[in-house]
C-alpha cells in the first residue's frame, strides 16, 4: 500500500529477516487476485491477495495480514486470504496482525515471526519503522507541494523516486538520510507565483495511499496545478492505533473526526466513514477549494458516507467529488472527471476573488 513497505522491509532488516518485497501492485497483481476473488469483494482486497500470490511465488516464506476488530469487512479478510491462498495450494506461514493492539501487538507479531523474545531488538525495529514511515508521509507532502508548481513537468516525481532509492539503501543514521532526501527532493525547480488550487482527498485509507488503486490521482492533480493534501496517512493512522498517549501530540484524526463529524454522524459505522464526514467540515473550515473522495466498489462504510455528503452540502460551501473505484473503472473517463472538477474549483475562486 503506497510506500510502506519500504518502512517494513527497513524494519525487518534491523533485526535480522530478510524482507521480500513483490512487485509494485500493478495489473499482474490485480489479475491474479481479481481471478481468486468473490465478485463483490472490494478492491483492496484482490491487490493484496494478487500481492501475496506474487510474493509466495517469488519464494517468501511468510505473509502477513492486518485484521480489524471494527464493523469493516477487513475483520474478515485474513481468514478469507489465509484460506484462498490453501485452496490455491500454497503452504506458506500465514501471521497476523491485529489493529488497535498498539506497540503491544506488533511486538507480539515479531516474536511469532522471528521465534524469539528479544525486547530491545524489537523495540528498535518497532520504533525505525514508526520513524520511516512518519519521513515517508512528510516527503510525499513535500511532492504534492512541489508538483503543483514545478516548471519542467514530472520533475518532482523524479526526484521523490530518486529520494525512496537513497531510503531502500542507505544504512546510516535516518535524521543524515532525511535530511539528504529532502535535499534531492528540494532540486525541483517550482514557479512561486503559479495560481495553485488546493484539494483535501479522503475516503478509503487503501485507495487513499495506493497510486495505482486511485489510478495516481495526485500526479494527474498535481498536472493540473493543484496540491492535493492525503486526509488519510500511515502515519496519522498511528497515532490512532499505535502510538502510546503520552507521546502524542494535539488532536489526532479520529479525536478530529468525533468532534466535527457531529450533527451529520454521531457514531464510527466501520471503515473511515467517520473520518470521511469530518474531513468534509475540516476542508470548509480551513477554506480548502476543493475535496475528492475516493473508495472502493462495495465498501458499505464509504458508501453510507457519500450519502451524507448532500445533507452537508447545504451548510458547507465546499464542492465534492466522489470516485468510486475497481478493477473495471476507465482512465479516460476517470481523467475527464477530474479535468472538469478542476475547472470548477478554478472558476469559483477567481469569482470569489472578483
Amino acid at each position: 500500500m503506497g510506500t510502506i513497505s519500504i518502512a517494513w522491509a527497513a524494519a525487518l532488516e534491523k533485526i535480522g529477516i530478510e524482507p521480500y518485497v513483490p512487485p509494485y501492485t500493478g495489473k499482474k497483481a490485480l489479475s491474479l487476485g481479481a481471478k481468486y476473488s468473490p465478485e463483490a469483494i472490494c478492491l483492496p482486497y484482490k491487490l493484496i491477495l494478487g500481492n501475496f500470490i506474487e510474493a509466495i511465488e517469488g519464494g517468501t516464506d511468510y505473509v502477513a495480514m492486518i485484521s480489524s476488530p471494527g464493523i469493516c469487512r477487513l475483520g474478515e479478510y485474513g481468514s478469507c486470504i489465509k484460506n484462498a491462498l490453501a485452496d490455491l495450494g500454497y503452504d506458506t506461514k500465514y501471521i497476523e496482525l491485529r489493529l488497535y493492539d498498539g506497540i503491544k501487538g506488533m511486538y507480539r507479531f515479531l516474536t511469532e515471526l522471528t521465534g524469539k523474545n528479544a525486547p530491545v531488538l524489537f523495540l528498535s525495529g518497532i520504533i525505525h519503522v514508526i520513524r520511516m514511515i512518519f519521513l515517508l508521509d512528510d516527503l510525499d507532502v513535500r511532492l504534492s507541494y512541489l508538483r503543483a508548481r514545478e516548471t519542467r513537468s514530472g520533475e518532482a516525481e523524479k526526484n521523490f523516486n530518486k529520494a525512496l532509492e537513497l531510503l531502500k539503501t542507505s544504512k546510516g543514521s535516518l535524521k543524515k538520510v532525511k535530511k539528504e532526501a529532502f535535499a534531492i527532493l528540494n532540486k525541483t525547480e517550482i514557479d512561486k507565483n503559479k495560481e495553485v488550487l488546493h484539494v483535501d482527498l479522503t475516503g478509503e485509507i487503501y485507495i487513499v495511499c495506493d497510486n495505482f488503486s486511485n489510478q495516481n490521482i495526485m500526479a494527474e492533480l498535481g498536472r493540473m496545478g493543484v496540491q492535493v493534501h492525503r486526509t488519510l496517512t500511515v502515519s496519522s493512522f498511528l497515532k490512532d492505533a499505535i502510538i502510546p498517549k503520552i507521546f502524542k501530540k494535539g488532536e489526532t484524526h479520529l479525536q478530529r473526526a468525533f468532534r466535527m463529524a457531529k450533527p451529520y454522524l454521531m457514531r464510527d459505522i466501520g471503515g473511515d466513514a467517520l473520518e470521511c464526514v469530518s474531513d468534509v467540515a475540516y476542508a470548509h473550515e480551513r477554506g480548502i477549494d476543493g475535496l475528492i473522495h475516493v473508495s472502493p466498489f462495495t465498501c458499505m462504510p464509504e458508501i453510507m458516507s457519500q450519502n451524507i455528503f448532500p445533507a452537508m452540502r447545504e451548510n458547507l460551501n465546499i464542492p465534492i467529488l466522489p470516485l468510486i473505484m475497481d478493477e473495471q473503472t476507465g482512465r479516460a473517463g476517470y481523467i475527464t472527471r477530474l479535468e472538469a472538477f478542476v475547472d470548477l474549483m478554478r472558476r469559483r475562486k477567481r469569482k470569489a476573488a472578483r
